[in-house]
């Protein structure tokens, strides 16, 4: 079975956590997505790139989830959203992804 790319772990860890937390209207229930996503990828970080890059994106994949909050109240909450998995996706990719 191939594995999934930490860059798409992560960013689905954004979208899906939001998307859960909006629609079931139970944000704990959404940060359980965000948080089992933010553990699946960390553990491929440090796979791939080790513990200082491991820690460096999950510090970077909360930045991203913090960040969405402010930036929703200018451009909407999905483009936010979007906007903060995209960017957790390259970072993902450029630091991990990219060199498997």
């Amino acid at each position: 079975m191939a594995k999934v790319p930490s860059s798409v772990v992560a960013a689905s860890g954004l979208v899906g956590g939001y998307g859960v937390a909006r629609w079931t209207r139970k944000r704990p229930l959404g940060g359980v997505v965000l948080a089992a996503a933010g553990v699946a990828a960390a553990q491929q970080w440090r796979q791939q790139a080790g513990g200082k890059a491991a820690g460096a994106l999950s510090v970077a994949y909360v930045a991203a989830f913090a960040g969405s909050h402010p930036l929703a109240k200018k451009v909407g909450a999905w483009p936010a959203v979007f906007g903060a998995a995209g960017a957790m996706a390259l970072a993902s990719w450029a630091v991990a992804d990219r060199r498997g």
